[in-house]
Protein backbone atom coordinates (compact mmCIF):
# COMPACT_ATOMS: atom_id res chain seq x y z
CA UNK A 1 0.00 0.00 0.00
CA UNK A 2 3.02 2.43 0.81
CA UNK A 3 4.54 2.02 -2.29
CA UNK A 4 1.23 2.36 -4.34
CA UNK A 5 0.71 5.72 -2.87
CA UNK A 6 4.78 6.46 -3.33
CA UNK A 7 4.44 5.11 -6.62
CA UNK A 8 1.05 7.84 -7.48
CA UNK A 9 2.78 10.67 -5.34
CA UNK A 10 5.71 10.03 -7.88
CA UNK A 11 4.24 10.23 -10.66
CA UNK A 12 1.52 13.96 -9.61
CA UNK A 13 5.30 15.63 -8.91
CA UNK A 14 7.03 14.85 -12.06
CA UNK A 15 3.50 14.48 -14.89
CA UNK A 16 3.85 18.79 -15.06
CA UNK A 17 7.34 17.99 -15.80
CA UNK A 18 7.37 15.11 -17.95
CA UNK A 19 4.61 17.05 -20.25
CA UNK A 20 6.59 20.38 -19.88
CA UNK A 21 9.52 17.87 -22.24
CA UNK A 22 7.02 16.77 -24.03
CA UNK A 23 5.95 20.40 -25.48
CA UNK A 24 9.67 22.07 -25.45
CA UNK A 25 9.25 24.44 -28.40
CA UNK A 26 11.93 26.04 -30.51
CA UNK A 27 11.95 29.02 -33.15
CA UNK A 28 14.47 28.33 -35.29
CA UNK A 29 15.73 31.14 -37.52
CA UNK A 30 17.27 30.86 -40.94
CA UNK A 31 19.12 34.16 -43.11
CA UNK A 32 21.96 33.00 -44.26
CA UNK A 33 21.31 33.73 -48.27
CA UNK A 34 18.31 35.70 -49.36
CA UNK A 35 15.57 33.36 -48.09
CA UNK A 36 14.09 34.90 -44.86
CA UNK A 37 12.49 31.91 -43.22
CA UNK A 38 11.37 31.24 -39.17
CA UNK A 39 10.12 27.78 -38.07
CA UNK A 40 8.54 26.26 -34.89
CA UNK A 41 9.54 22.69 -34.19
CA UNK A 42 8.44 20.62 -30.86
CA UNK A 43 11.29 18.15 -30.94
CA UNK A 44 12.03 17.38 -34.33
CA UNK A 45 8.57 17.96 -35.62
CA UNK A 46 7.94 20.48 -37.25
CA UNK A 47 4.88 22.38 -37.05
CA UNK A 48 5.47 25.47 -39.02
CA UNK A 49 8.28 26.36 -41.62
CA UNK A 50 7.69 29.65 -43.23
CA UNK A 51 9.52 31.23 -46.12
CA UNK A 52 9.72 34.68 -47.50
CA UNK A 53 11.86 34.44 -50.79
CA UNK A 54 13.39 37.56 -52.56
CA UNK A 55 12.27 37.97 -55.95
CA UNK A 56 14.56 41.46 -56.20
CA UNK A 57 17.72 39.24 -57.87
CA UNK A 58 16.15 37.78 -60.40
CA UNK A 59 16.37 40.71 -62.66
CA UNK A 60 20.41 40.87 -61.73
CA UNK A 61 20.86 37.14 -62.08
CA UNK A 62 22.22 36.61 -58.57
CA UNK A 63 22.23 37.59 -55.36
CA UNK A 64 22.98 40.73 -54.47
CA UNK A 65 24.26 41.03 -50.99
CA UNK A 66 22.79 44.45 -49.73
CA UNK A 67 19.64 44.06 -50.97
CA UNK A 68 19.71 40.30 -49.63
CA UNK A 69 20.60 42.19 -45.67
CA UNK A 70 17.64 44.92 -46.81
CA UNK A 71 15.09 42.49 -47.53
CA UNK A 72 15.65 40.06 -44.17
CA UNK A 73 15.59 43.41 -41.96
CA UNK A 74 11.81 43.63 -43.49
CA UNK A 75 10.72 40.12 -43.56
CA UNK A 76 11.88 38.55 -40.51
CA UNK A 77 9.30 40.02 -38.26
CA UNK A 78 6.51 39.14 -40.14
CA UNK A 79 7.78 36.11 -41.06
CA UNK A 80 8.15 34.99 -37.54
CA UNK A 81 4.84 36.16 -36.27
CA UNK A 82 3.46 33.83 -39.37
CA UNK A 83 5.55 30.72 -37.71
CA UNK A 84 3.79 31.55 -34.22
CA UNK A 85 0.62 31.52 -35.34
CA UNK A 86 0.57 28.62 -37.64
CA UNK A 87 2.16 26.56 -34.93
CA UNK A 88 -0.87 27.40 -33.17
CA UNK A 89 1.22 29.09 -29.88
CA UNK A 90 2.41 32.25 -28.67
CA UNK A 91 5.65 33.85 -27.54
CA UNK A 92 5.94 32.78 -23.97
CA UNK A 93 5.33 29.02 -24.49
CA UNK A 94 8.83 29.04 -26.54
CA UNK A 95 11.67 27.19 -24.87
CA UNK A 96 14.71 28.33 -26.99
CA UNK A 97 15.50 30.19 -30.06
CA UNK A 98 18.37 28.68 -32.57
CA UNK A 99 19.60 30.65 -35.50
CA UNK A 100 22.05 30.28 -38.10
CA UNK A 101 25.47 31.75 -37.03
CA UNK A 102 27.11 31.27 -40.77
CA UNK A 103 28.19 30.40 -43.00
CA UNK A 104 26.46 32.62 -45.35
CA UNK A 105 26.35 36.15 -46.15
CA UNK A 106 27.31 37.89 -43.77
CA UNK A 107 25.15 41.06 -43.75
CA UNK A 108 22.21 38.04 -44.03
CA UNK A 109 23.26 36.32 -40.98
CA UNK A 110 23.81 39.86 -39.16
CA UNK A 111 20.06 39.87 -39.31
CA UNK A 112 18.83 36.92 -37.87
CA UNK A 113 22.06 36.49 -35.32
CA UNK A 114 20.87 40.22 -34.33
CA UNK A 115 17.39 39.62 -33.98
CA UNK A 116 17.67 36.18 -32.70
CA UNK A 117 20.18 37.23 -29.71
CA UNK A 118 17.76 40.26 -29.03
CA UNK A 119 14.55 37.39 -28.76
CA UNK A 120 16.10 35.43 -26.48
CA UNK A 121 17.34 38.13 -24.05
CA UNK A 122 14.15 39.66 -24.36
CA UNK A 123 12.05 36.45 -23.21
CA UNK A 124 14.68 34.77 -21.11
CA UNK A 125 15.16 31.61 -23.39
CA UNK A 126 18.61 30.21 -24.19
CA UNK A 127 20.21 30.73 -27.84
CA UNK A 128 21.54 27.95 -29.79
CA UNK A 129 24.08 28.75 -32.89
CA UNK A 130 23.60 26.37 -35.75
CA UNK A 131 25.77 25.91 -38.35
CA UNK A 132 23.82 26.29 -42.02
CA UNK A 133 25.61 23.16 -43.61
CA UNK A 134 24.86 21.00 -40.11
CA UNK A 135 21.14 22.31 -40.62
CA UNK A 136 21.28 20.39 -43.94
CA UNK A 137 21.85 17.46 -43.04
CA UNK A 138 19.93 17.33 -40.09
CA UNK A 139 17.07 18.42 -41.71
CA UNK A 140 17.01 14.56 -42.76
CA UNK A 141 15.78 13.65 -39.32
CA UNK A 142 12.76 15.70 -40.16
CA UNK A 143 8.94 14.72 -38.61
CA UNK A 144 5.50 16.11 -39.45
CA UNK A 145 2.62 15.93 -37.41
CA UNK A 146 0.92 12.35 -38.06
CA UNK A 147 3.63 11.06 -40.24
CA UNK A 148 6.65 9.28 -39.44
CA UNK A 149 9.79 9.40 -41.95
CA UNK A 150 12.52 6.88 -41.66
CA UNK A 151 15.71 8.43 -40.66
CA UNK A 152 19.41 7.21 -41.26
CA UNK A 153 21.64 5.51 -38.13
CA UNK A 154 25.02 6.70 -37.57
CA UNK A 155 27.35 6.30 -38.98
CA UNK A 156 26.32 7.35 -42.45
CA UNK A 157 27.87 9.07 -45.64
CA UNK A 158 25.93 12.39 -46.85
CA UNK A 159 26.54 14.53 -49.92
CA UNK A 160 26.01 18.17 -49.19
CA UNK A 161 25.67 19.77 -51.93
CA UNK A 162 23.73 23.21 -52.33
CA UNK A 163 24.60 26.51 -53.94
CA UNK A 164 27.92 27.09 -51.36
CA UNK A 165 28.49 23.77 -50.78
CA UNK A 166 30.61 20.74 -52.31
CA UNK A 167 31.10 17.93 -49.21
CA UNK A 168 30.92 14.19 -48.64
CA UNK A 169 30.68 14.00 -44.53
CA UNK A 170 30.52 11.05 -42.71
CA UNK A 171 28.21 11.62 -40.06
CA UNK A 172 28.97 9.85 -36.64
CA UNK A 173 26.78 11.48 -34.21
CA UNK A 174 24.52 14.79 -34.52
CA UNK A 175 27.52 16.97 -33.17
CA UNK A 176 30.60 14.65 -35.25
CA UNK A 177 30.73 15.51 -38.85
CA UNK A 178 34.09 13.98 -40.48
CA UNK A 179 34.38 15.99 -44.02
CA UNK A 180 35.84 13.26 -46.19
CA UNK A 181 35.65 15.33 -49.20
CA UNK A 182 35.16 18.55 -50.98
CA UNK A 183 35.39 20.58 -53.79
CA UNK A 184 38.22 22.91 -54.14
CA UNK A 185 36.78 25.40 -56.24
CA UNK A 186 33.17 25.84 -56.88
CA UNK A 187 30.53 24.26 -55.62
CA UNK A 188 28.05 21.93 -57.74
CA UNK A 189 25.30 24.02 -57.22
CA UNK A 190 27.25 27.12 -58.28
CA UNK A 191 28.30 25.27 -61.07
CA UNK A 192 24.76 24.79 -62.49
CA UNK A 193 23.83 28.44 -61.57
CA UNK A 194 26.78 30.15 -63.66
CA UNK A 195 26.02 27.80 -66.54
CA UNK A 196 22.48 28.27 -66.63
CA UNK A 197 23.82 32.23 -66.18
CA UNK A 198 26.64 31.26 -69.72
CA UNK A 199 23.17 29.80 -71.09
CA UNK A 200 21.11 33.29 -70.72
CA UNK A 201 19.05 31.41 -68.37
CA UNK A 202 17.28 33.21 -65.35
CA UNK A 203 18.22 33.09 -61.81
CA UNK A 204 18.42 30.50 -59.66
CA UNK A 205 19.18 28.58 -62.93
CA UNK A 206 19.62 25.22 -61.14
CA UNK A 207 16.07 24.42 -61.35
CA UNK A 208 15.91 25.48 -65.01
CA UNK A 209 18.58 23.18 -65.65
CA UNK A 210 17.11 19.96 -64.02
CA UNK A 211 13.34 20.78 -65.69
CA UNK A 212 14.77 21.42 -69.45
CA UNK A 213 17.05 17.96 -69.33
CA UNK A 214 14.56 15.98 -68.61
CA UNK A 215 13.28 16.81 -72.07
CA UNK A 216 16.89 16.66 -73.25
CA UNK A 217 19.51 14.00 -74.25
CA UNK A 218 21.48 13.23 -71.40
CA UNK A 219 24.34 12.05 -74.10
CA UNK A 220 24.14 14.56 -76.83
CA UNK A 221 27.45 16.38 -75.62
CA UNK A 222 30.58 15.74 -73.60
CA UNK A 223 32.59 18.27 -71.57
CA UNK A 224 35.93 17.57 -69.63
CA UNK A 225 36.10 16.81 -66.38
CA UNK A 226 38.87 17.27 -63.99
CA UNK A 227 40.74 14.15 -62.41
CA UNK A 228 41.19 14.76 -58.66
CA UNK A 229 43.11 12.42 -56.09
CA UNK A 230 41.27 10.99 -53.06
CA UNK A 231 37.56 11.84 -52.49
CA UNK A 232 37.80 15.96 -53.38
CA UNK A 233 35.68 17.49 -56.23
CA UNK A 234 36.35 20.15 -58.49
CA UNK A 235 34.36 21.92 -60.80
CA UNK A 236 35.50 24.62 -62.16
CA UNK A 237 37.10 23.30 -65.00
CA UNK A 238 34.01 21.19 -66.45
CA UNK A 239 32.33 25.25 -66.41
CA UNK A 240 35.20 26.61 -68.58
CA UNK A 241 34.65 23.28 -70.66
CA UNK A 242 31.61 24.60 -70.85
CA UNK A 243 32.00 28.29 -71.53
CA UNK A 244 34.79 27.17 -74.36
CA UNK A 245 32.58 24.95 -76.29
CA UNK A 246 29.53 27.53 -76.57
CA UNK A 247 32.20 29.76 -77.67
CA UNK A 248 33.24 27.99 -80.74
CA UNK A 249 29.62 26.96 -81.36
CA UNK A 250 27.83 30.09 -81.38
CA UNK A 251 30.45 30.94 -84.03
CA UNK A 252 29.06 28.51 -86.38
CA UNK A 253 25.17 29.05 -85.28
CA UNK A 254 24.23 32.13 -83.25
CA UNK A 255 21.15 30.32 -82.68
CA UNK A 256 23.06 27.29 -81.12
CA UNK A 257 21.81 27.18 -76.89
CA UNK A 258 18.24 27.94 -78.18
CA UNK A 259 18.30 25.00 -80.48
CA UNK A 260 19.66 22.73 -78.32
CA UNK A 261 18.96 24.22 -74.87
CA UNK A 262 17.47 21.01 -73.16
CA UNK A 263 20.23 18.78 -74.54
CA UNK A 264 22.62 21.28 -72.97
CA UNK A 265 21.12 21.09 -69.76
CA UNK A 266 20.62 16.96 -69.84
CA UNK A 267 23.99 16.91 -71.38
CA UNK A 268 26.03 19.08 -68.54
CA UNK A 269 23.56 17.42 -65.55
CA UNK A 270 24.50 14.24 -66.36
CA UNK A 271 28.46 15.51 -66.35
CA UNK A 272 27.87 16.98 -62.70
CA UNK A 273 25.99 14.19 -61.50
CA UNK A 274 28.02 11.55 -62.31
CA UNK A 275 31.34 13.70 -61.23
CA UNK A 276 29.27 13.80 -57.43
CA UNK A 277 28.29 10.16 -58.00
CA UNK A 278 31.75 8.61 -58.70
CA UNK A 279 33.06 9.93 -55.35
CA UNK A 280 30.06 9.24 -53.11
CA UNK A 281 30.59 5.38 -54.40
CA UNK A 282 34.43 5.73 -53.47
CA UNK A 283 33.78 6.72 -50.00
CA UNK A 284 31.20 4.22 -49.38
CA UNK A 285 33.46 1.39 -50.38
CA UNK A 286 36.04 2.81 -48.53
CA UNK A 287 34.42 2.81 -45.50
CA UNK A 288 32.04 -0.04 -45.65
CA UNK A 289 28.95 2.69 -45.29
CA UNK A 290 25.93 1.78 -46.90
CA UNK A 291 23.63 4.26 -45.44
CA UNK A 292 23.95 7.15 -47.82
CA UNK A 293 21.97 10.61 -47.85
CA UNK A 294 22.30 13.74 -49.59
CA UNK A 295 21.00 16.94 -48.38
CA UNK A 296 21.17 20.81 -49.35
CA UNK A 297 19.97 22.44 -51.64
CA UNK A 298 20.80 20.48 -55.30
CA UNK A 299 19.69 17.49 -53.45
CA UNK A 300 16.28 18.52 -54.70
CA UNK A 301 17.78 17.50 -58.21
CA UNK A 302 15.37 14.48 -59.92
CA UNK A 303 18.62 13.45 -61.72
CA UNK A 304 20.88 13.58 -58.78
CA UNK A 305 18.02 11.89 -56.45
CA UNK A 306 17.49 9.23 -59.57
CA UNK A 307 21.35 8.72 -59.28
CA UNK A 308 21.58 8.55 -55.48
CA UNK A 309 18.70 5.34 -56.46
CA UNK A 310 20.36 3.41 -59.13
CA UNK A 311 23.29 3.72 -57.26
CA UNK A 312 21.76 2.33 -54.24
CA UNK A 313 20.32 -0.65 -55.94
CA UNK A 314 23.83 -0.85 -57.66
CA UNK A 315 25.93 -1.04 -54.25
CA UNK A 316 23.27 -2.07 -51.87
CA UNK A 317 22.71 1.33 -49.87
CA UNK A 318 19.97 2.27 -47.84
CA UNK A 319 18.92 5.74 -49.60
CA UNK A 320 17.95 8.85 -47.43
CA UNK A 321 16.39 12.25 -49.74
CA UNK A 322 15.08 14.62 -47.27
CA UNK A 323 11.63 16.11 -48.83
CA UNK A 324 11.65 19.29 -51.06
CA UNK A 325 10.65 21.49 -48.81
CA UNK A 326 13.42 20.92 -46.13
CA UNK A 327 15.99 20.25 -48.62
CA UNK A 328 16.29 23.88 -49.95
CA UNK A 329 17.35 26.67 -47.04
CA UNK A 330 14.59 26.73 -44.26
CA UNK A 331 14.64 27.12 -40.57
CA UNK A 332 13.21 23.55 -39.95
CA UNK A 333 16.54 22.27 -40.44
CA UNK A 334 17.87 24.75 -38.17
CA UNK A 335 15.26 24.37 -35.48
CA UNK A 336 15.91 20.35 -35.58
CA UNK A 337 19.98 20.80 -35.23
CA UNK A 338 18.99 23.40 -32.59
CA UNK A 339 16.89 20.94 -30.97
CA UNK A 340 19.51 18.33 -30.60
CA UNK A 341 21.54 21.03 -29.15
CA UNK A 342 19.24 22.11 -26.30
CA UNK A 343 18.57 18.17 -25.47
CA UNK A 344 22.50 18.38 -24.36
CA UNK A 345 22.59 22.16 -22.95
CA UNK A 346 24.63 23.35 -25.88
CA UNK A 347 23.63 27.19 -25.35
CA UNK A 348 25.65 29.84 -27.06
CA UNK A 349 26.55 33.15 -25.05
CA UNK A 350 25.29 36.59 -26.37
CA UNK A 351 28.24 38.00 -27.60
CA UNK A 352 28.10 35.63 -30.67
CA UNK A 353 28.88 36.61 -33.86
CA UNK A 354 28.05 35.45 -37.20
CA UNK A 355 30.65 34.05 -40.04
CA UNK A 356 30.66 34.04 -43.34
CA UNK A 357 33.37 31.08 -43.71
CA UNK A 358 34.33 28.36 -41.69
CA UNK A 359 36.11 24.86 -42.27
CA UNK A 360 34.64 23.34 -39.67
CA UNK A 361 31.52 22.54 -38.60
CA UNK A 362 29.63 23.22 -35.44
Amino acid sequence: MIIKMLCIIVFFVFLPFLLTLMNEYILAIESSCDDTSAAVLRGTTVLSNIIANQEVHRQYGGVIPELASRAHQQNIIPVVDAALKHANITKNQLSAIAFTRGPGLLGSLLVGTSFSKAFALSMDIPLIEVNHTNGHIMALFAQEENETTKVPEFPFLCLAVSGGHTQIIKVNDYFDLEIIGKTIDDAAGEAFDKIAKIMGLPYPGGPIIDRLAKEGNPNAFSFSKANIAGLNYSFSGLKTSFLYFLRDRLKEDKDFVEKNKADLCASIQREIIETLMKKLVKASKETGIKQVAIAGGVSANSGLQKAMYDNGKRYGWEVFIPKFKFSTDNAAMIGIAGYFKYKNGMFASQDQTPYARTTTQK
